[in-house]
Formats: C-alpha cells, sequence, structure tokens
C-alpha cells in the first residue's frame, strides 16, 4: 500500500480544521484517500471546496454544539484531534483561574467533548483510531507557561488511559508532541529566529495521518515527539 493510499476509504473527523496546523491535517488525510469532515469554528474558504470534504461549524468548548455536530458528521472511522492553542502566561503564583480555565479549555474539554461522541459509535463497530496532539513542553514544566503545559500534559495521560481502555475494543489512541511549529502566528511572535528547524504543519500531518492509518494498528498510547530541528 503506497502512502498515497494509507486512509482510503475511511471517515476521518479533523477537529481545529481552520488552523495552520488541521488545514494541513485536513489535506494530507483527503490526499491519503479518506472522506473528511472538517470541525471549527469557522472553516476557511480555501477548504470549502475540497473534493471529499464537507465543514461543520461548531464551538469545540461547548459540548450541546458538539453533540448536534457530530448527530450531523455520523460514522467516522478516525478523530483527529488538532484544535488547541497556545498563551504564555505570568509565574504559577501570579496565574489567576481564567489563565487555567482558557488552557484547560481549549486543549483538554474540546479533546473530551469529541471523544465522547466519537468513541461509543467505534466500540460498537470494534475499530477506531484517534490521534491527539499534545506538545513537548509537556514532558516537563516550562516557565511563564505552567497552564499551557499541564494542559498539554493532561493531553498525553489522557491518551495514555484511553488507550489502555481502548485497545481490546480495536481502538488505537495515540498521541504526537509536536516541538515549534513553523505556523504564520510563530513567525510573528518569533521573528528572529532560525525558522528552517522548526516542524512544518505538512511534516506533522504525514505522522498524525499514519497514526490514523491500519499500518499504526500495532501502537497503543504512544507520545511521538515531532521535533525536526527545534
Amino acid at each position: 500500500m503506497s502512502n498515497s493510499t494509507l486512509l482510503n476509504g475511511l471517515r476521518v473527523a479533523v477537529t481545529g480544521a481552520g488552523g495552520t496546523v488541521g488545514q494541513a491535517v485536513a489535506r494530507e488525510a483527503l490526499q491519503m484517500g479518506a472522506s473528511v469532515a472538517l470541525i471549527d469554528m469557522k472553516v476557511p474558504e480555501a477548504l470549502r471546496d475540497l473534493s471529499g470534504a464537507k465543514y461543520y461549524t461548531a464551538d469545540l468548548t461547548d459540548e450541546r454544539e458538539i453533540r448536534q455536530c457530530f448527530e450531523e458528521v455520523g460514522q467516522i472511522d478516525a478523530l483527529l484531534n488538532i484544535a488547541g492553542g497556545f498563551a504564555m502566561g505570568r509565574p504559577v503564583h501570579e496565574t489567576s483561574d481564567a489563565d487555567w480555565d482558557q488552557m484547560f479549555d481549549i486543549n483538554v474539554k474540546t479533546l473530551l467533548h469529541c471523544v465522547r461522541q466519537a468513541v461509543p459509535g467505534m466500540i460498537s463497530r470494534g475499530n477506531g483510531r484517534i490521534v491527539n496532539i499534545a506538545a513537548v513542553s509537556a514532558r516537563r514544566g516550562q516557565p511563564l507557561m505552567a497552564p499551557y503545559s499541564a494542559s498539554k500534559s493532561t493531553i498525553i495521560r489522557l491518551t495514555e488511559s484511553m488507550a489502555m481502555e481502548l485497545r481490546e475494543k480495536g481502538i488505537n489512541v495515540n498521541c504526537v508532541l509536536p516541538s515549534i511549529v513553523d505556523t504564520p502566528a510563530n513567525r510573528h511572535a518569533m521573528p528572529d529566529v532560525d525558522h528552517s528547524k522548526w516542524v512544518s504543519p505538512v511534516d506533522l500531518a504525514h505522522v498524525v495521518c499514519f497514526l490514523a492509518s491500519d499500518h499504526a494498528r500495532a501502537i497503543h498510547g504512544a507520545s511521538l515527539p515531532v521535533t525536526h530541528l527545534s
């Protein structure tokens, strides 16, 4: 089987499809033969006319909206939880509840809302793939970004727990740990560094889509670093 057909015939949901990484993952999944549900608050015009893709607008932090969204999406074979965000903060002793809530809402609750809707169908069919996005910075604490690091560390633990709970039911759950991804926002925030060492969204998409494929059926609960040279 060639890389271009790794996801042939599969129904894949991509959350956060409007972001730079989400767009790359959606395009890669389509190129690999999947039909793709694009889920986000807003989906860019550039994705709306892609053959094999259909977009759904929903607030991923709102469980009611996500429930309605997945009712429209219907049966899926793979859930790619790309939605998330980053924010620098203050020292832990100066970090507010709102700061913690923001990072856990967009990085953890969005994931939980989606797996609650997707997993029961996967269990009933005895097959499924879930790929989550954590971060290299989740492996140890970082200064001035405790809420972000903690939320991404939570994703690793959730991935491991779900993998153990679901592997006997035919469902693979894994996550990737990118370092700095080469996005317009990151280039704007760090204009003077060597961007060539960052992870390209396309390279990250290759890894995500591999984990969503049958070629990764022996992998359960992995936290795979994707760092390029950064």
